[in-house]
């Protein structure tokens, strides 16, 4: 059986392989500064461009971020809540062997290990990843809907990935081989 990883279709893309933003930086600086905007809507995720990765040794964009479970799950989770989110979001669903040649980790991002953006990760939250022994989620954890529950009731805007692990790879990532799918679309 093959285990996918998954990662939101950019709105704009030059050729089939995703990169990081700090190479995003150097290679395609128009892209680099649209992708970093999101970065300075609030003071302390600022503070994430310069955030360590222990084990990867490297900061928080040398690495590209992958969901390890399938998108339509944050999706239903967050509609069962009454969250009016847009069906047609796109993302890759990627083979996991895509990330053969990187070195990759697994963050271990949950509400009682996470202190802010602006707070250092300690050690023991990131996880070397052994590609061949990766397994998708087949839930979003409860710390996640927990949070969209309080955020929801509050009306405020909050990032739809919180609380959910996510698999850090350092290096570019080929996409060519990956289907498409929309978040709204049931697990096949």
């Amino acid at each position: 059986m093959i285990n996918y990883i998954y990662h939101m279709v950019p709105k704009k893309m030059i050729g089939e392989e995703l990169f990081p933003l700090n190479q995003l930086k150097t290679r395609q600086e128009e892209l680099y500064i649209a992708y970093a905007k999101k970065y300075n809507d609030h003071p302390a995720r600022a503070k994430l461009l310069e955030r360590r990765i222990p084990k990867l040794n490297c900061l928080w964009n040398d690495v590209i971020h992958f969901l390890p479970l399938h998108p339509s799950l944050v999706y239903d989770a967050l509609n069962k809540i009454g969250v009016n989110v847009n069906s047609d979001r796109k993302f890759y669903k990627i083979p996991i062997t895509n990330l053969q040649h990187n070195k990759n980790a697994i963050y271990i991002y949950n509400k009682d290990n996470y202190q802010g953006p602006d707070v250092e990760m300690k050690n023991d939250t990131i996880h070397l990843l052994d590609i061949n022994k990766y397994e998708e989620l087949s839930t979003v954890p409860s710390d996640a809907i927990a949070y969209y529950e309080e955020q929801h009731s509050k009306g405020n805007r909050f990032g739809m990935f919180q609380f959910i692990p996510h698999i850090f790879s350092l290096g570019k990532v080929n996409v060519s081989n990956a289907e498409i799918i929309r978040w709204g679309d049931k697990i096949n």
